[in-house]
C-alpha cells in the first residue's frame, strides 16, 4: 500500500531548520521508508509509547521523523536530533 505524506506546519519549520544537506537526507528517507510500508515496524520504524510528539517515529541516522498514520497516509508532525539520548527539535531539548 503506498501512503501519500503530508507534514504540519510545525513540521515543516522543523526541516526548514536543518541545512540544505541535511534536509535532502531527511526528505529522501521519508521517502524512502514512509511511502510504502509505514504501518510495520523495522530497525528505523517503531510504534512509540504514548507522547505529546506521535505514535511513531522513523530513525535515519542521528535525526528523529515523528509520524501518524492515517488511512492512506502518513502525516509528519515533528522532525528532530538525537544526541546521545537528548532529543532536540530546533535546538530545543524534548522530553518524549
Amino acid at each position: 500500500m503506498t501512503f501519500r505524506t503530508e507534514f504540519t506546519s510545525s513540521a515543516e519549520k522543523d526541516i526548514d531548520y536543518f541545512k540544505k544537506r541535511e534536509q535532502k537526507i531527511i526528505l529522501s528517507g521519508i521517502r524512502q521508508y514512509l511511502s510504502d510500508d509505514a504501518a510495520s515496524e523495522s530497525k528505523r520504524k517503531k510504534k512509540l509509547r504514548p507522547n505529546p510528539l506521535a505514535p511513531w517515529e522513523l530513525r535515519i541516522g542521528d535525526y528523529r521523523v515523528f509520524y501518524e498514520l492515517k488511512t492512506n497516509s502518513v502525516k509528519i508532525t515533528a522532525v528532530g536530533l538525537k544526541v546521545h539520548n537528548d532529543l532536540y527539535i530546533r535546538e530545543e531539548r524534548v522530553e518524549l
